[in-house]
């Protein structure tokens, strides 16, 4: 179907009258509202200890009458729950009673912050600034462990964990169950004038899988704080101050392997002393500036390995604290508009071949970064952020002057985002904007390497139906980038673009030019909410100029896609199943010129059975179609019909040791095909966590891109495309081990053992534009030869007119990655961290499949080494 009749359909539809609020939003099937009163105290404030011993504890009228979500909605809890709050002028008090018929089956483990696992919990959800939109929440184990997100939006699993205020709280286990205690200072919550905030409870039984909640929400319904009961008492609250300061101290030390005897370089030891400061300030009582100057990132894991052998750059997830922090506020409907590890990233600017002996930096610094983040009574959600980066150099051994030199690698450069999201109606709805730019500070040398700036702006919109039963989201924006002619053609080359492809009439390659200007739309519209039919029909498009990756990540612009799904699911228990779901889906795409990709259907079913094991099967059938990116800026190349087929099953998460395993296989035409099998076995017991991931892969890909020569017959446009078969084996072991003596004083180790092997044959050529078939040499055209030069094969093809070479090594690579911190938190906000990384690497020639000995044979590769001492104090001003 045409994108633009979905796009008339879409907007049609959700201006039809919708059916009546039943099971949705602000209407609540429960006691409306149901309230509880908090205690002003006059005298000392309780002793955070857990053991509820304060007479007021025993005074206070309680929140109870839990319902189950779990295993029997809607019914009352097993066990007895009572929530008592109290409150001084500095902070809210919650002391929590939760009885149990046997406390020795009490299942709770001793873990690092914000990591649970399957213990017993209390969870206390608050509504602070009664929008009924937004909400966040604190939890305490029966050990103690202390848990706290916020919820950005009106769903209970829609949680930044990221959300970090400074807070105290302890358990106790007596012969009744178990009691906690909370002290949550005013200074660390973000409040308005409202006296009333809202309140949702909820207790998590591991034994007998029970989750119960104060306000019982049906899983066919929707909302989460727009459902909340009132928590009563908060007149006259504090304004605090709000400025917090946490300056940190650091040293650091890398060790490399020793290298070639004249490398300069090789036994360079790093050494850095170095320090910093993060600020937090309130602005008023709903903003507030963080700012960090010279931040450190040590303590963060580092990613994963990977072998990339596309034409698209890999990416990873975010994970420095500074920028994961309120990350919610700076996303936007539509593609990946702001990317934060854009910032700090890894030079990439080459370096000349003359240097024999170089060292390149890791990353870039951040010399400073500010954002101030905050949500007005209003209900504008806002979200700025600045930050500047240095300059950064490579430094090399030039052997023809025989003498070091420093070239610079990266430019300084400064990034700036700005989100603003309005939220307005009874239903939920929402309009935002979201602008990004960036400028760099450009010397001569890298003119030709990086724009000078580029910058963005989007719209975007949520028109919420029915309590948010029916959602229609929208997005539209655009993007422009300047510079040199040399930074915009390389812009133009990339595989975002490829605007250089020979047989494309709607783009075309200009070396001239000095800009880029782009735009991108979606229209989506959803059924969220029902008892069995869910749907969703949207379309969405990227015009060819359209660029975001100077701030954001795109992988593919000159796109228009069109999808659609439908589901059935059930999810009341009855005696053959706990719930089940069935979903049908259907995607297909094209370029601006017309040029349709493949269709892409979609078949999943999933189980949860009465002993909570859950399975599910998925098929995703591909029909034919034509790619415009295989052949890495060439002409159109066919894609090749296919199936993918997966299964997955899950063991009863509420158990100490959980389990689960995936396996699937595909088949393509041409003799394509893969098969995988990923695992994962977790196991917690008082004071210990094991988690175990190991998974293997083997795939054969009949169509790999090896490389373009010049020479090639007319019907290719004079150059040879040249493909081959694969057979490739990934094996990744991943293992985290933690150890925690307290919930503040942890030990967690993380390694990754990974090795991957590939081998190339059946080369060959694309004969015409869109083609399905190739060439092969030696089989179908031509003969090919093979030679060994300098450790690394040459082929040669004679027979084709003039002969021709090209460098293609199969190769067998390993790493292991680990990670070893120490974490404590020695008082409330401060902490220590001492760590070690170690980065082992190894790889030799051929292909011959890897298997487990390559993983034992990481363990003994050289690597680099790092040893980092972090000490954080925070100042409560």
């Amino acid at each position: 179907m045409n994108p633009k009749y979905l796009f008339a359909l879409a907007i049609w539809g959700f201006f039809l009258p919708s059916p009546p609020a039943t099971k949705a939003g602000t209407t609540t099937t429960q006691e409306d509202p149901r309230r509880v009163d908090t205690l002003r105290l006059t005298g000392a404030p309780p002793t955070i200890d857990g053991r509820l011993t304060e007479k007021f504890w025993k005074i206070l009228g309680p929140a109870t009458g839990f319902r189950q979500a779990i295993p029997n909605p809607g019914a009352p809890a097993t066990e007895r729950t009572e929530v008592r709050f109290a409150r001084d002028d500095e902070a809210l008090y919650v002391g929590a009673r939760m009885y149990s018929r046997d406390p020795s089956q009490i299942l709770a483990s001793v873990a690092r912050r914000d990591h649970v696992t399957n213990s017993e919990r209390i969870i206390v959800a608050l509504d602070t600034y009664r929008d009924r939109r937004t909400a966040c929440s604190f939890g305490l184990t029966a050990t103690g462990v202390r848990v706290d997100y916020a919820h950005p939006s009106d769903r209970e699993f829609d949680r930044r964990y990221t959300f970090d205020p400074v807070w105290e709280g302890k358990s106790h286990v007596d012969d009744l169950g178990w009691t906690a205690e909370f002290r949550i200072p005013f200074s660390q919550l973000r409040y308005g004038e409202n006296t009333v905030w809202g309140l949702n409870l909820n207790r998590w039984i591991p034994t007998g899988n029970q989750d119960a909640y104060w306000i019982h929400i049906p899983r066919d319904e929707v909302g989460w704080a727009s459902r909340f009961g009132d928590l009563h008492g908060l007149e006259d609250l504090p304004r605090p101050r709000r400025i917090e300061l946490l300056p940190y101290a650091a040293t650091s030390l890398v060790r490399r392997p020793e290298a070639a005897p004249l490398d300069p370089f090789s036994h360079e030891d790093a050494f850095q002393l170095r320090g910093g400061l993060d600020l937090k300030m309130g602005l008023g009582p709903n903003l507030t500036l963080d700012g960090t100057i010279n931040p450190d990132f040590g303590q963060v894991e580092a990613d994963p390995a990977q072998v990339n052998l596309s034409d698209f750059e890999t990416t990873f997830p975010e994970r420095r604290p500074f920028f994961t922090s309120e990350a919610d506020l700076f996303s936007a409907p539509g593609p990946r508009w702001f990317y934060s590890r854009r910032i700090g990233s890894r030079p990439s600017v080459p370096l000349p071949d003359s240097l024999e002996f170089s060292s390149y930096p890791d990353h870039t610094t951040i010399l400073g970064a500010a954002k101030l983040t905050g949500r007005l009574e209003s209900g504008l959600s806002v979200g700025v952020l600045s930050a500047w980066t240095t300059e950064e150099h490579a430094r090399g051994y030039d052997t023809d002057s025989q003498r070091r030199v420093s070239i610079p690698v990266q430019p300084t450069s400064q990034f700036g985002v700005l989100r603003l999201s309005q939220e307005f109606g009874p239903d939920l709805s929402t309009a935002g904007l979201l602008i990004t730019g960036m400028r760099r500070d450009l010397a001569p040398v890298l003119r030709a390497h990086f724009p000078e700036g580029a910058f963005t702006t989007a719209a975007d919109w949520t028109l919420s139906q029915g309590g948010g039963e029916y959602t229609l989201y929208g997005s539209t924006g655009f993007s422009h980038v300047y510079g040199s002619p040399e930074s915009i053609a390389a812009i133009q080359a990339r595989s975002a673009h490829y605007f250089q492809r020979p047989d494309a009439t709607h783009v075309s390659f200009d070396p001239s030019r000095t800009s880029l200007t782009g735009f991108t739309a979606g229209l989506e519209w959803e059924r969220r909410a029902g008892e069995h039919w869910l749907w969703n029909l949207g379309a969405s498009a990227e015009s060819p100029d359209f660029e975001l990756n100077d701030s954001g990540k795109l992988l593919s612009a000159d796109d228009l896609n069109a999808r659609a799904g439908l589901r059935f699911r059930e999810v009341t228990p009855a005696t053959h199943w706990r719930e089940y779901s069935m979903d049908l889906g259907a995607e297909t795409g094209w370029n601006f010129g017309g040029t349709r990709a493949p269709v892409t259907g979609t078949l999943r079913a999933a189980i949860t059975w009465p002993s909570y094991l859950r399975t599910s099967a998925e098929l995703l059938v591909n029909s034919r179609g034509q790619s415009d990116t295989r052949t890495r800026g060439g002409p159109l190349a066919g894609e090749a019909g296919g199936f993918r087929f997966s299964a997955d099953v899950n063991s009863n998460r509420a158990r100490q040791s959980r389990w689960g395993a995936s396996v699937g296989f595909a088949r393509s035409e041409f003799a394509g095909r893969s098969g995988w099998m990923n695992t994962d076995f977790s196991w917690q017991s008082g004071r210990w966590e094991l988690v175990l991931s190991p998974g293997i892969r083997q795939e054969r890909d009949p169509r790999q891109y090896v490389t373009s020569i010049a020479g090639g017959p007319a019907e290719t446009f004079g150059t040879r495309y040249v493909f081959a078969r694969i057979d490739r084996t990934t094996l990744t072991a991943p293992v985290r081990l933690n150890y925690a003596l307290t919930p503040d004083l942890t030990v967690e180790f993380y390694g990754e053992a990974f090795a991957a092997s590939g081998a190339f044959s059946g080369f060959g050529e694309l004969p015409a534009p869109g083609s399905y078939d190739l060439r092969v040499y030696g089989r179908d055209a031509g003969e090919i030869a093979e030679e060994f030069e300098a450790g690394h094969r040459t082929w040669t093809v004679r027979g084709l007119g003039a002969p021709f070479s090209f460098r293609q090594d199969d190769f067998r690579l390993r790493s292991f990655r680990s990670n070893l911190v120490l974490r404590w938190e020695w008082s409330p906000g401060s902490t220590l961290y001492a760590v070690w990384q170690e980065d082992r690497s190894g790889g030799e020639p051929g292909g011959n499949a890897v298997g487990l000995g390559s993983l034992r044979d990481a363990l003994s590769d050289s690597g680099d080494q790092y040893w980092a001492l972090k000490l954080s104090y925070w100042l409560p001003v």
